[in-house]
């Protein structure tokens, strides 16, 4: 499990809007609440952690982008996020 850590760690990234509106396009983009730190979530998704998985979800921690959500960041290309890709997903955090 250490080993997946460090090296999703590695894949942390930053990037703007218009650079993850296509995976938003294909369905593959997840949101992540500000409260829970992103790589623990990448660990949870690539190791199969259904039980927090499921918690976060039914919580509304973990989502897909709400049309309200998309709107706004269409509006405002140059914002920002925290990133981790765990395929197929792009898991995100606001940038505030």
């Amino acid at each position: 499990m250490q080993h997946l850590r460090t090296e999703l760690a590695q894949s942390l990234d930053e990037a703007e809007w218009n650079w993850l509106s296509p995976h938003a396009r294909r369905n593959s983009l997840i949101v992540v609440a500000a409260e829970l730190d992103l790589l623990d979530v990448g660990v949870a998704i690539a190791s199969d952690d259904i039980s927090h998985i499921k918690h976060w979800i039914d919580e509304a921690l973990i989502q897909k982008p709400s049309q309200t959500q998309l709107s706004a960041w269409n509006q405002t290309q140059t914002k920002r996020f925290k990133t981790l890709i765990v395929q197929p997903y792009v898991l995100v955090q606001e940038v505030f």
